[in-house]
């Protein structure tokens, strides 16, 4: 019998699955995984629109928050965590919403998907704005939880894009920036953790990057808006600074102290023969940007 949504198809590739040796199961699980990067590549257009109207709302000092349930969830507390550390965005203006709460980050919590008022009334409870922008997240498309706080962000006047693997779906007409990562049925059977889910990380990954690379968080593709919070990255740090202004070891330390551990003042300051003072108001004065800051005369 035939499932209307594609993630929930029988896949006929491999009916023996279970019969393959260890080496040739591995093939076949890694080998469908391309599927996803090909299905993320062909939603490029749809994620550069969406990029494109997230941005200003972003400038405006919106918050990024986020929407779904099960995998698709947990997906997007792992990409609002990471841009804390990665791009230094403030982590009250990343807010991942999942259903069943914070619990369900670690355990299923059964059900919680299908209540449609709790995720109108979770994305209520993070007070958007017309600044903001929701970025909906479900494998399925039709998730009742996520629908729910995709209703309520519309009717805030949020910007709304939604990634969903199934087309024609509710989550995807919802959507102000419908992203369909169509990657068909899974290998093991309506098991989306699977390529549906590896689509969704890296459409999530290109789409919160490029948002970071055009807010000005990655000078050439120097990540000089990271938080040094532990012996790697204060190393990182200083490999930055070096590469970017071809200053050794010491001299990138010295100026890291003096920053107060802030990559791209640490580069303007030492670039432009600034102390750090003046090179943190420059960069006020390019919003942060450090490209515009080395620039502007």
């Amino acid at each position: 019998m035939s499932h209307p949504l594609n993630t929930e198809a029988l896949n006929p590739a491999h009916p023996d699955l279970d019969l393959l040796t260890t080496e040739d199961l591995l093939d076949a699980l890694l080998d469908d995984q391309l599927v996803a990067v090909e299905a993320a590549r062909r939603a490029a257009p749809a994620l550069s629109g969406a990029v494109q109207a997230a941005l200003p709302r972003l400038q405006q000092g919106g918050r990024l928050l986020y929407a779904g349930a099960g995998t698709s969830g947990r997906l997007g507390v792992l990409d609002a965590t990471e841009l804390t550390p990665t791009f230094s965005w403030p982590p009250t203006r990343a807010v991942p919403l999942i259903a069943g709460g914070d619990r369900a980050i670690r355990e299923a919590v059964e059900g919680a998907e299908d209540d449609h008022e709790d995720g109108h009334a979770a994305l209520l409870g993070a007070h958007p704005t017309p600044s903001d922008v929701l970025i909906a997240v479900a494998a399925s498309g039709t998730t009742p939880w996520v629908l729910g706080a995709m209703t309520a962000a519309r009717a805030q006047q949020v910007l709304i894009i939604g990634l969903a693997n199934n087309p024609g779906t509710p989550l995807l007409h919802l959507a102000d920036h419908p992203v369909l990562l169509d990657t068909g049925p899974e290998i093991i059977s309506g098991s989306t953790r699977l390529k549906a889910g590896t689509a969704q990380k890296i459409a999530l990954n290109s789409l919160s990057s490029a948002l970071m690379v055009r807010l000005g968080k990655v000078y050439g593709n120097l990540m000089v808006d990271l938080k040094a919070t532990n012996l790697k990255l204060e190393a990182r740090a200083a490999r930055l600074v070096q590469h970017a202004t071809a200053c050794d070891e010491p001299a990138a330390h010295a100026a890291l102290r003096a920053a107060d551990g802030q990559v791209k003042t640490a580069i303007v300051a030492l670039t432009l023969g600034l102390t750090a003072q003046q090179a943190r108001a420059r960069l006020d004065a390019a919003q942060g940007n450090a490209r515009a800051a080395l620039e502007t005369p």
